[in-house]
């Protein structure tokens, strides 16, 4: 499969084209320290911004299958700390699809940059899910919950809480042990910005009144949370579709309900995932973007391929994304 036409020479990070689990199209682009020259590969660990959340979205699915919780289940019977002006009686599944109303610590549709969470708050301090409680435990509701959809990064900081009261464990732990390891992802996981392990890209800002590139430590939380922040590879990606896909996560029914619209229109949302129109069915896909980071990977039922992006430059992923898209089709 030749897509190098498509790719601009300027693109940074990974691609990776698969059919029916066989590599078609895979390559590296740019460095991943670009002072010591270092070059990408395919096997860097790239942070993934939002993209965590299916992850989050996953593990909790797997605890209301074994009963420990349940859809309809309130957050206010869960959670043993102080709600404030949150509603006690946003359920689970209003949290999973972005229908709950409740405040956002990061509302993308009257902020632009992530950084602007930082000029108050240092962003080393944000190493858990509760440590960003104070940027919006205080805030009121932003509307009746269930009336409408709006993508919510907060939301998912209280599943990563909710898993951890049920489970007893670290969500990431938790993750490791039911999502990472049984689909044998041993490159991806939550690391913290000063230590990280080998293999980790720098992602990288371009600076115009320095007029050069500085890495994002300073702009994003110092550890991923349940709103985001994973670092993994474009083959534990992968492998990551070929166990969902196969129900070795979830069963037929549930992972077919996490691929079902729940909520959105325009921008349609099933449970962890994002839903294109085509057609009479919808592509699933999940996509993260931060200072320096962009992902997208997507899943086309039909054609039985996984497209999968990454840049430690944050480039444009998503238009590159739908030409790959377009030129297969």
């Amino acid at each position: 499969m030749t897509i190098d036409h498509l790719i601009n020479t300027e693109f940074r990070g990974c691609i990776s084209v698969t059919q029916e689990n066989e590599p078609c199209f895979l390559k590296a682009y740019g460095y991943a320290d670009l002072p010591n020259k270092v070059p990408n590969d395919i096997e860097t660990k790239f942070a993934t911004a939002s993209a965590g959340k299916v992850f989050v979205a996953v593990g909790i699915m797997q605890l209301i299958e074994s009963g420990k919780l349940n859809f309809n289940d309130r957050i206010g019977d869960i959670l043993d700390f102080d709600l404030k002006a949150i509603d006690s009686s946003i359920t689970i599944e209003e949290l999973l699809t972005h229908t709950s109303g409740m405040p956002d610590y990061f509302d993308e549709s009257i902020m632009n940059e992530y950084e602007e969470l930082w000029i108050d708050f240092p962003n080393y301090k944000i190493r858990s899910n509760k440590d960003l409680l104070p940027l919006f435990i205080n805030k009121p509701m932003m509307y009746e919950r269930k009336s409408k959809f709006q993508y919510n990064n907060a939301g998912y900081v209280l599943l990563a809480l909710i898993m951890e009261k049920t489970t007893g464990m670290a969500f990431d732990h938790y993750l490791k042990e039911k999502i990472f390891n049984p689909c044998n992802m041993t490159n991806t996981g939550y690391y913290e910005l000063d230590c990280l392990p080998k293999k980790c890209a720098h992602h990288y800002i371009y600076d115009v009144n320095r007029n050069c590139y500085r890495t994002n430590i300073f702009s994003v939380d110092a550890k991923g949370t349940g709103a985001g922040g994973a670092f993994t590879t474009i083959k534990d990606i992968q492998l990551f579709w070929q166990g969902l896909l196969s129900h070795q996560l979830l069963s037929y029914q549930m992972t077919k309900s996490m691929m079902t619209n729940h909520s959105g229109e325009a921008d349609c949302y099933g449970y962890g995932l994002w839903l294109k129109k085509q057609g009479d069915s919808y592509l699933p896909y999940f996509q993260g973007s931060d200072p320096g980071v962009s992902f997208i990977s997507s899943y086309n039922k039909e054609k039985k391929t996984v497209i999968t992006l990454i840049s430690n430059y944050g480039d444009d992923v998503w238009k590159l994304h739908k030409a790959i898209v377009s030129a297969l089709n």
